[in-house]
């Protein structure tokens, strides 16, 4: 079992406390994990994202580029990511900042 997730939002709105909250409970399970968060220079309503490996094996690399499950919390997230998420992937969004339904037919 390896499962990748990618969070996206903007800066405040939670992106990396829930990789690091998934992590946490990959870790309590038993499970190899990696978290790598990616932020610009601007902390609080600046684009940020994280990716969280959660695997029963060693984890190669913490870089996720094919996610097996997306978590987008704005539209610009959706936009960037969407085309990321491995076919047949779960898609979690938050559909009060975002305006638009998801373009994948797979969801």
């Amino acid at each position: 079992m390896m499962e990748e997730i990618l969070i996206a939002g903007f800066g405040g709105q939670g992106v990396m406390v829930m990789g690091t909250l998934l992590a946490y409970a990959g870790m309590l399970e038993g499970r190899k994990v990696s978290w790598l968060p990616s932020y610009g220079p601007e902390m609080r309503g600046g684009t940020a994202n994280c990716s969280v490996v959660i695997s029963d094996t060693e984890v190669g690399s913490p870089v996720v580029t094919e996610p097996t499950s997306l978590i987008v919390m704005n539209r610009p997230s959706l936009d960037r990511f969407e085309g990321w998420l491995k076919p047949g992937g779960l898609l979690l969004y938050n559909s009060s900042l975002i305006d638009v339904k998801p373009r994948r037919a797979d969801q």
